[in-house]
């Protein structure tokens, strides 16, 4: 297919805020104040030792609160909080899951120890894909997106107003990845006295401002500046729940895959059925492997035969099915769907005998 290029629209978004001071810098209540400008429903996922319930008489929010930080959780607790119907989820903090117990830096350390050279560089080939799939789970997120992250601290010393040395705590380099800061639109910088110094900004307007202790305001200029655009596509919530309804065949699932590629939500995190976190793309392609199953089923009559006569032989669990169809092979299987066409006839060939053998004498006479 050719490549074309196509006017730029801007579209409706959700926020992607970055907050990155030292400690002391109002990290967590500045997060909880633009959240209440950005939306009612509140999610927040506390790293910090419980520290952000401090706040439950100023703000309404919901709380999750974590004492191991892989990155694979964030990704759970992501899809729980789209599931939840959450407008605005927080991250206190995003540092945790790099250098926390259980975070990338300890995954790699232990991932270098498992390879046959025992160095870093096979570690991060290991672990790199799961911080990957941690950021677009981030950024797929269905509502607005805060996250907070610590810097690495030094004192340096000024003068005051009064003409007097004083020393004072700067914050430098932000606890995560080289980088990290692209993936967001909006990224400030807190000080002591809790200015905010808009270091990145895709919104105009907010572009290299200054802004002494940013509150509500701040959320609801920034979600104004995210409402102006003709209406965006689907989100990941509105693509799961459509996966889900029974009877959707898989040319629909396969419509609803390439909507969610071209949206970039595939990697986006949700729950399944089951209440398990998934990704938006593994579940659809979950499903579609599932209704190519049962169009198989239904287009091929010994396979329907071969169901109904390890029902009849009341072999009712799936388990005890696979292990007799298993037996019958010679191989184990994940499901029956795994049986060739020779395969079936000799599960039913051996079907027929068994339930023959099971007839009391005289029962055809």
């Amino acid at each position: 297919m050719a490549l074309q290029f196509a006017p730029a629209t801007k579209r409706q978004a959700k926020a992607r805020i970055a907050l990155e001071g030292p400690a002391g810098s109002g990290k967590t209540y500045t997060a909880l104040r633009l959240a209440t400008g950005l939306g009612a429903r509140i999610a927040l996922l506390d790293t910090e030792h419980g520290s952000a319930s401090k706040y439950a008489d100023l703000f309404t929010f919901d709380t999750l609160a974590l004492t191991a930080y892989d990155p694979k959780t964030l990704i759970e607790a992501l899809a729980a909080g789209g599931a939840g119907g959450y407008e605005v989820f927080i991250v206190d903090s995003l540092s945790h899951f790099w250098m926390g117990i259980d975070g990338m830096l300890e995954q790699v350390d232990r991932a270098a120890k498992r390879s046959a050279g025992g160095n870093s560089f096979g570690g991060w080939k290991e672990v790199t894909p799961i911080e990957r799939r941690m950021v677009d789970a981030m950024l797929a997120y269905p509502g607005h997106l805060i996250v907070t992250m610590r810097t690495k601290t030094e004192w340096v010393i000024e003068e005051n107003d009064r003409g007097k040395k004083v020393p004072r705590k700067i914050g430098m380099k932000a606890v995560q990845r080289d980088g990290i800061e692209y993936e967001f639109d909006i990224v400030g910088d807190l000080d002591q006295e809790n200015n905010l110094v808009v270091s990145k900004s895709r919104c105009a307007s907010l572009s290299g401002a200054v802004i002494r202790q940013p509150d509500e305001e701040l959320g609801r200029t920034i979600r104004a500046w995210l409402d102006d655009g003709v209406e965006g596509g689907p989100n990941a919530v509105q693509l799961r729940d459509a996966a889900l309804v029974p009877g959707t065949s898989r040319d629909e699932l396969l419509a609803l895959y390439e909507r969610a590629r071209r949206a970039g939500i595939l990697g986006a995190p949700v729950v399944d059925a089951a209440g398990s976190a998934t990704t938006l793309g593994e579940l659809i392609a979950d499903r579609g492997r599932a209704a190519r199953t049962a169009t198989t089923v239904a287009d091929d009559p010994r396979r329907r035969r071969m169901l109904a006569l390890l029902a009849q032989a009341e072999f009712g669990e799936q388990d005890q099915q696979l292990a007799f169809a298993g037996e019958v092979v010679g191989r184990e299987l994940a499901s029956t769907d795994q049986l060739t066409p020779d395969e079936v006839e000799q599960v039913v060939t051996r079907l027929e005998s068994f339930l023959a053998q099971q007839e009391p004498a005289g029962a055809t006479a």
